[in-house]
């Protein structure tokens, strides 16, 4: 593989570089256009009269079956992986695994139910999140990054309640981005419902890459998490990780923004082999637990944006975002980005015409 072509996998210095590369190079290129920024979820709202109406039953219904559709594909290529003496992942699925199981034996596992194959909720996460509301990083931060999983519920709705903005992912990136938060644009009452899924997709404003915003603080859930090494691992699809690589391209972060991370105490474990880590696994500087606050002070180097000799052609096929942001490299500077191994992936949402 030419070695030059993989370093085109950094994020947020091209955008820095590139006036320069356009003056110093012999190639033609087309300036960058601003990203649309359309909604993912234009077809959830239908009109009533001279009113447009969130259709949250139809939004609630097709988000739980294409989750449990994702969830019974990757539970396979566990069963698949897992067992493997060659697969270089499958050690990450025997963890998992024992998590979950132990999370479910223990009865310390929260609806949704069965946790395997998610962020597992926990008995607890309300405590947890309350001692990651109490950060001085978490007070001191404008706008916070939350995954939108059930565990960090109660983080989504201090950060809005804070009058902080809260930066939330479309679930699995499907057909959007990310959506802007503030509650001072909420209507009164509307909190709680703005920290669902359902709420984020009514009341959130969709942004796209070129958006100019500094987030302070990041909020990831962990499937398990090393305390002496800050090592996470999430629930296997990497869609933290190609979230973490999007926000460095866009310079909202670096690698002084902060991670945190909330998980039961029984998360917590002490057998994920740092020198097995990939480049694009986003460690973790904080975890939160129901029983205490721990600075991991990790040493993993945090990714540098998005690697794209990484992201199999199944995955960029699916996210919309990542496609075009990978033509539009490649048209300005006139040389194709590498492309990772095939992957069988769960099925994702299809925009409808």
């Amino acid at each position: 593989m030419d070695t030059t072509l993989v370093r085109f996998s950094w994020a947020f210095p091209f955008r820095k570089s590139l006036t320069k590369i356009q003056k110093n190079s012999s190639l033609s290129f087309t300036p960058f256009p601003k990203f649309k920024k359309e909604s993912s979820n234009l077809r959830y709202f239908c009109k009533m009269g001279n009113r447009e109406s969130f259709d949250e039953t139809t939004f609630e219904a097709e988000r739980l079956r294409l989750d449990s559709q994702a969830r019974d594909s990757m539970a396979e290529i566990a069963q698949n992986e897992s067992g493997s003496e060659t697969d270089p992942k499958a050690w990450k699925w025997r963890i998992r695994k024992r998590v979950w199981d132990l999370m479910e034996a223990e009865n310390i596992a929260q609806n949704p139910r069965p946790v395997h194959h998610r962020i597992p909720n926990f008995v607890g996460a309300s405590s947890a999140s309350e001692r990651l509301g109490g950060l001085e990083e978490f007070r001191a931060a404008g706008c916070v990054k939350v995954n939108p999983d059930s565990p960090q519920k109660q983080v989504r709705f201090l950060t809005l309640s804070g009058g902080k903005k809260l930066l939330t992912p479309q679930p699995r990136l499907r057909t959007g981005f990310f959506s802007i938060l503030e509650s001072r644009i909420l209507p009164p009452g509307a909190i709680n419902e703005a920290c669902t899924s359902a709420g984020a997709a009514k009341y959130g404003r969709p942004i796209g890459l070129d958006e100019k915003i500094k987030v302070d603080l990041i909020v990831i859930g962990s499937v398990a998490v090393d305390p002496k090494t800050g090592a996470r691992l999430g629930k296997g699809e990497g869609f933290a990780e190609l979230e973490y690589g999007m926000l460095r391209y866009m310079g909202a972060i670096d690698d002084k923004t902060m991670i945190v991370t909330s998980v039961h105490d029984r998360q917590l474990v002490d057998d994920i082999p740092v020198e097995k880590l990939l480049i694009h696994d986003v460690p973790v500087d904080i975890i939160c637990t129901p029983t205490q606050v721990i600075f991991t002070n990790t040493s993993i180097p945090k990714p540098q944006g998005i690697y794209w000799d990484k992201l199999s052609p199944e995955k960029l096929g699916q996210i919309r975002i990542l496609r075009e942001l990978k033509s539009k490299i490649e048209q300005m500077t006139g040389k194709m980005l590498p492309c990772g191994p095939s992957e069988k992936l769960p099925p994702t949402a299809r925009r409808k015409r």
